[in-house]
């Protein structure tokens, strides 16, 4: 309510449709006295109308305020709004003739750009936080791995950079990353956060060849790698002490986590953050990438993290492995079971040697769980063994085959797995009275093997002879 002698306000509409919808709210405003609205939008010209209040309006108020809408409105237009909103009270044409004649106080005519602005300020203050929010993230090791993180940091907003012992520069190009060949380059333009991405095994050669010193003093270094008390020691022992640590591991990779990270764990250790309000934001905010993305938030000491790994992780690639070298294949009756075992070998045997050998190398748990899977597979096995009932299976399998060798508990050749018709020399000891056990040991110590497998000592023999013969033919030549 602008003070003086009109008592009223000045009511400003973007566009016809929304003018319409606020007009409606006059009559609560309209016992302040009388009331200039200016609707915007309206081809020509800015509409003005005055409304009366039905309670009356002082001679002098309605006055100065017939007096502003003459100066931007005739008479015509504001019966036509009249009509329209069926509210205004338009005084008669003679009210505005008398006016005229009368000195008046210079009317207050409203200005304005029936147009967008060009200016947004909600926006530039929410690029303004967002910007500040933002990470400068410079990744060490621009391998399949650090590309798989870099890709996630530059949807969620942040800078990223790399350097890499490898030629990158093509690869970052297209995923909108820095690169720089030179570590030193790379370290002078200040990455907030320095996250090493390198295979366990190069881990302390790069660090330790890193120059360190080119860096701001209060960096926030951290690793992935899938050991934790190791670079937690070497982070320790090399950085400055007003560096922060974050050991992080994603328990998951390219193939595994290539579609949605959601439920995917993500296991954090925060081994030193300075007490700064912006150091602590800092980690809040690179943690935050993998919250954003749904993982499943896991904070733990690097000493528990290698005892589960150990338990979990170092087991699941040994598996994998052996499974691997298998060379299974799909079958047309394939199982779920049998699917999930295609899976891992997927997710496991095509990771490189070095990985896994990291991390039994520098898991100190590793050997301990090793020695613990190959004892439960001995058990598994000797259990088979110790129920397995030959003189059930020559009822059952009588078909004749390649002889293995190897004597039965009934005295019939072993042949492939199986038992022939073929007679041999039953042992000393009537097999009857001898347990299973017994004539598989005795069956090993003749030169078989646990299981009935063949004895391929015989054919080795035969092969270097065969070998040494091509060798010495070949030095002839």
């Amino acid at each position: 309510h602008p003070r003086g002698a009109t008592h009223g306000c000045f009511l400003l509409f973007d566009t016809p449709p929304a003018g319409g919808a606020c007009l409606t709210h006059l009559p609560r405003i309209m016992s302040a006295g009388a009331v200039s609205a200016v609707v915007a939008g309206v081809p020509g010209a800015w509409r003005a109308v005055n409304v009366s209040s039905k309670r009356g309006t002082s001679g002098s108020a309605r006055s100065a305020s017939l007096t502003s809408v003459r100066a931007v409105v005739s008479f015509g237009d504001r019966q036509a709004l009249s009509s329209a909103y069926g509210f205004f009270r338009v005084p008669p044409s003679s009210h505005n003739t008398h006016r005229l004649s009368k000195p008046t106080r210079t009317p207050v005519t409203p200005r304005a750009l029936d147009a967008a602005q060009p200016f947004d300020f909600e926006a530039k203050q929410r690029r303004s936080v967002e910007k500040k929010r933002a990470l400068k993230i410079g990744i060490v090791g621009f391998g399949n791995f650090g590309q798989f993180l870099a890709k996630r940091f530059l949807v969620n907003g942040h800078t990223v950079i790399a350097t890499s012992r490898s030629d990158y520069g093509d690869v970052a190009s297209k995923l909108g990353v820095g690169y720089f060949r030179d570590p030193d380059d790379f370290c002078e333009t200040h990455p907030d956060v320095v996250i090493f991405c390198t295979s366990i095994l190069s881990t302390e050669a790069t660090i330790n060849a890193f120059p360190i010193q080119r860096l701001r003093r209060n960096t926030l270094v951290a690793d992935v790698l899938s050991v934790k008390q190791f670079p937690k020691q070497l982070f320790l022992q090399r950085m400055p002490d007003n560096f922060d640590i974050l050991c992080l591991h994603p328990m998951f990779g390219p193939d595994s986590g290539k579609g949605s990270w959601k439920d995917l764990p993500l296991v954090y250790d925060k081994v030193r953050v300075g007490e700064e309000k912006s150091r602590r934001e800092r980690v809040e905010r690179l943690l935050s990438v993998f919250q954003d993305e749904g993982c499943r938030m896991v904070e733990m000491s690097c000493e528990e993290h290698d005892i589960q790994a150990a338990s979990s992780q170092f087991i699941t690639h040994t598996v994998g492995r052996m499974l691997g070298t298998m060379d299974l294949a799909e079958t047309t009756i394939n199982t779920k079971g049998y699917e999930s075992l295609l899976s891992l070998v997927n997710n496991t045997y095509n990771d490189s040697f070095d990985l896994y050998y990291g991390l039994f190398m520098y898991n100190k748990n590793a050997t301990a769980e090793l020695s613990r899977l190959e004892l439960a597979f001995s058990q598994v096995k000797a259990e088979l063994f110790d129920r397995l009932h030959t003189l059930i299976r020559d009822d059952i399998f009588d078909e004749k085959t390649t002889a293995t060798g190897l004597v039965s508990g009934n005295g019939k050749v072993v042949t492939n797995g199986t038992v022939g018709m073929e007679q041999q020399t039953a042992p000393s000891v009537s097999s009857v009275d001898r347990t299973f056990k017994d004539r598989l040991i005795d069956q090993v110590n003749q030169g078989g093997s646990l299981g009935g497998s063949i004895d391929s000592s015989g054919e080795k023999k035969e092969e270097k002879k065969e070998e040494k013969k091509e060798e010495k033919k070949e030095e002839k030549k």
